[in-house]
């Protein structure tokens, strides 16, 4: 992770806007993410950071999380990434077992639209 995306990470841990515990949790599924050989800094992974900050912040104040209208297409642009929808799975189970929050199906397949563009990157030159 590099210094912007950790940066991101420290604001919302300071600003306040959701527990410390949800900050925590994105933070080690980003790491477990570049264990896996993903990129992830700020350029590759602060939307996807934020996105999943703000939606588990939002389930753990009691917020409602709508369906949105692109539902339908968000799936149809799914289906030739079930690795990504498996992962999205993954997280909100993991989630729901340390925060007492699963995301909603559509904020999953968000979740899974995120990984699907992080894992078309390419991984990083390893340094000389």
């Amino acid at each position: 992770m590099d210094e912007q995306l950790a940066l991101r990470l420290r604001l919302f841990r300071e600003g306040g806007q959701v527990p410390a515990t949800v900050v925590d949790f994105v933070a080690d599924e980003l790491t477990a993410l570049e264990a896996e050989g993903h990129t992830i800094t700020e350029a590759t992974a602060g939307m996807l950071t934020s996105h999943l900050t703000m939606a588990f912040g939002r389930l753990l104040r009691g917020e409602p999380i709508d369906e949105f209208s692109a539902d339908a297409q968000v799936a149809a642009e799914l289906a030739d990434h079930p690795e990504a929808v498996a992962r999205a799975r993954a997280i909100s189970v993991r989630a729901e077992a340390r925060l007492g929050a699963a995301l909603p199906e559509s904020e999953v397949n968000f979740l899974g639209l995120h990984l699907a563009v992080l894992a078309q990157r390419p991984p990083p030159t390893p340094a000389p």
